[in-house]
C-alpha cells in the first residue's frame, strides 16, 4: 500500500471530463445519466484500499440522504494485480448491500481516472449542475478522519453538498483526501 494525497490538475468551474462506463446494473452511464440531479459527487474509489473501505457507509449515506445528489463511485484499479478489485467483486460488493451508491462503475482502461487527474483512493470530485453541465466545486476530502480507525469529527462533504444544492457558496476550505495509490497498469 502507498499512501497518496489527491493533487488533481482541475480547476473551479470546470466541466466534468465526459465518460461512458459500465456499471455493476449492467447498464453504461455516461454524465448524462445524472442530468436529473443538481450534484454529482465522482469518488475514484476500490473494493481493496482500507481507505476506501473506511468511506463505504458515509458514501452510502450521502446517495441516500440527498435526492439532488448522484454519487458515482468509479473503481480505475489494475484487477489482474489487484483481483479484490475485479468487477466480479464490484458486483457482489453491490449485491451483498455494502455499496449502495447511484452508480458503481468499472474504470478498465484508466483514462477516466487519469482525464480527471485522480491519484488515490478515495478521491472525491463534487460538480454542480450549471447550465446543463456539471462543473468543479469542490475537491476534497469525504470526511476528516484521515486514517481507517480514526473517528469522524466533521463531515466536511455533507457541508459542501449542501451548499451546492442550495446554490450557496461552500463554507469550508478544501484539504486533499488521502488514501492507497491508484493501482495502474503501467
Amino acid at each position: 500500500m502507498v499512501l497518496k494525497e489527491s493533487d488533481s490538475t482541475l480547476s473551479h468551474g470546470d466541466a466534468a471530463p465526459a465518460f461512458s462506463l459500465p456499471g455493476t446494473d449492467g447498464e453504461t452511464y455516461t454524465l448524462e445519466s445524472f442530468a436529473a440531479y443538481d450534484a454529482l459527487l465522482v469518488v475514484f474509489t476500490c473494493n481493496h484500499c482500507p481507505y476506501a473501505k473506511a468511506k463505504f457507509d458515509e458514501l452510502n449515506y450521502l446517495t441516500r440522504a440527498y435526492d439532488d445528489l448522484a454519487v458515482v463511485g468509479i473503481n480505475p484499479n489494475d484487477a489482474e494485480e489487484y483481483p479484490d478489485d475485479s468487477f466480479d467483486r464490484m458486483r457482489e460488493l453491490v449485491e451483498d448491500g455494502t455499496i449502495g451508491y447511484t452508480a458503481y462503475l468499472r474504470d478498465e482502461s484508466q483514462a477516466v481516472a487519469r482525464e480527471y487527474g485522480a491519484v488515490c483512493t478515495p478521491d472525491p470530485f463534487l460538480f454542480s449542475r450549471e447550465d446543463d453541465e456539471f462543473r468543479l466545486a469542490f475537491h476534497s476530502r469525504v470526511d476528516d478522519a484521515m486514517s481507517p480507525d480514526d473517528e469522524v469529527t466533521d463531515y466536511e462533504m455533507r457541508t459542501a453538498i449542501e451548499a451546492v444544492i442550495s446554490d450557496e457558496e461552500i463554507p469550508i476550505d478544501e484539504t486533499p483526501s488521502q488514501g492507497c495509490s491508484i493501482k495502474w497498469r503501467d
